[in-house]
């Protein structure tokens, strides 16, 4: 085989960055199989590094993606039908429908729903639910998954693993659940869904502050989600405002990627960042959900954190930012969803309300209970309220247990830059 041009190797890997999850979930649909499906699409890709430096890359590599992977599991499994006549109806049905490659946008979509819906089935255990969403649909490698978790990947695989295993014993329907049963199965996928979002807007480790590939995936399934729901209505109607809050999160949070980081990499903090670069489109639409999710009287979490994101995204500075609605709005969260985190979030309001030292005070309080003891935010918080009080050894002692517990290289930068200020 001649040998891959760098530039085609980088092709062929955006390709399986923004295409794999939809090709996966339209495989499992024409499989039936999980597994077979994952090792059909991998030997497609391999077929593309081969064929593509002669023929050229497809004017739609996804079909052509697609039909070659059924090409693989036809042969797969005619091999395995000499060991099992079960495969054999199975090859010759595929055999039959193989010239059907070509599918419209919202069948694809539709795939990737019923998909969704698999990984996040309630039999599955929390961690095996976003552990084989982030894997199968959003195309993360065990070792990514497992980095954000801090789990090992040896341990991250066998959660794989046992969850396909639970698929195939119990039967798992690969479809989107009946009305009636939608309400109770959407927290598990909001949940993975924001979490999937999450390591895109704030990667767990790496070079990158954010990940465009993952939140760019996170609000297309938010909108899947939304348009599901629009269309059942009016049986579900009890769930659509979480899914709309979500989906403004999302959006609100994502308005200001490009003004996080600095050309050259460096973290940029709220308060320095250059408001004209968020984005209005997305920060319109946002607010707009916001809105209406909040009428509805039914909003949850999702939908009061994005209500404080749309109190920043509207402020034209940090002074202007109106603080006092934000501590209410997470004294209201934190009524509905008391977390640690909720707590630190609020202490940071405060400090901008009241002064440093009753965020600081906020912020002991929790480090004092232990939640929070290996959370570098809420370390490199209390830093910057003993840094804005002038309390310099108490800030480099918070700053340098933040750098010791965060492993994302521009947030290791600010902080050393950090502490560099402080001598």
């Amino acid at each position: 085989m001649p040998p891959v041009s760098e530039q085609l190797s980088k092709t062929v890997e955006t390709i399986y960055r923004s295409e794999s999850g939809r090709i996966l979930a339209t495989l499992v649909r024409l499989l039936g199989d999980l597994d077979l499906a994952e090792e059909a699409m991998h030997e497609a890709f391999a077929a593309a590094v081969e064929t593509w430096p002669q023929a050229g890359i497809p004017d739609k590599p996804r079909p052509w993606l697609i039909s070659t992977a059924r090409f693989k599991a036809i042969d797969a499994m005619r091999r395995r039908a000499r060991f099992d006549a079960a495969q054999t109806d199975l090859a010759l049905y595929l055999e039959t429908h193989i010239s059907e490659t070509t599918q419209e946008a919202d069948e694809i979509e539709d795939d990737r729903l019923r998909l969704i819906f698999t990984c996040c089935h309630p039999a599955l255990p929390p961690e095996a639910q976003v552990a084989l969403t982030l894997r199968e649909i959003c195309g993360l490698t065990t070792e990514e998954i497992a980095r954000a978790f801090l789990v090992t990947p040896a341990t991250l695989a066998q959660r794989i693993v046992r969850a396909k295993a639970k698929i195939r014993e119990a039967s798992i329907p690969y479809e989107v659940p009946a009305p009636q049963e939608l309400p109770e199965r959407l927290d598990a996928v909001l949940q993975v869904i924001y979490l999937v979002f999450n390591e895109g807007y704030s990667a767990a480790a790496g070079t990158e502050v954010t990940r465009a590939e993952l939140t760019g995936e996170a609000i297309r399934l938010g909108r899947l989600l939304a348009r599901l729901l629009t269309e059942l209505k009016p049986e579900v109607e009890v769930a659509e405002p979480e899914v709309m809050g979500l989906l403004a999160l999302m959006l609100l949070q994502e308005s200001r990627r490009a003004a996080r980081t600095s050309p050259t990499g460096e973290l940029i903090l709220l308060e320095h960042q250059d408001r004209s670069l968020w984005n209005r489109a997305q920060i319109a639409e946002g607010v707009a959900l916001v809105e209406k999710a909040l009428s509805s009287r039914r909003f949850g979490a999702y939908t009061l954190q994005a209500a404080i994101a749309a109190v920043h995204a509207e402020a034209e500075s940090v002074a202007a930012t109106d603080w006092r609605q934000i501590v209410a709005l997470y004294n209201h969260l934190i009524r509905i969803q008391p977390s640690p985190i909720v707590y630190l979030n609020r202490a940071v309001a405060i400090a901008e309300c009241d002064g440093p030292e009753a965020g600081l005070a906020q912020i002991d309080a929790l480090l004092e209970h232990g939640e929070l003891a290996n959370y570098y935010l809420a370390h490199a918080a209390r830093a910057d309220m003993c840094r804005r009080l002038g309390r310099t050894a108490q800030a480099r002692a918070s700053y340098e247990k933040a750098l010791a517990l965060t492993q994302q290289e521009p947030e290791r930068q600010f902080l050393r830059t950090r502490l560099e200020e402080l001598k």
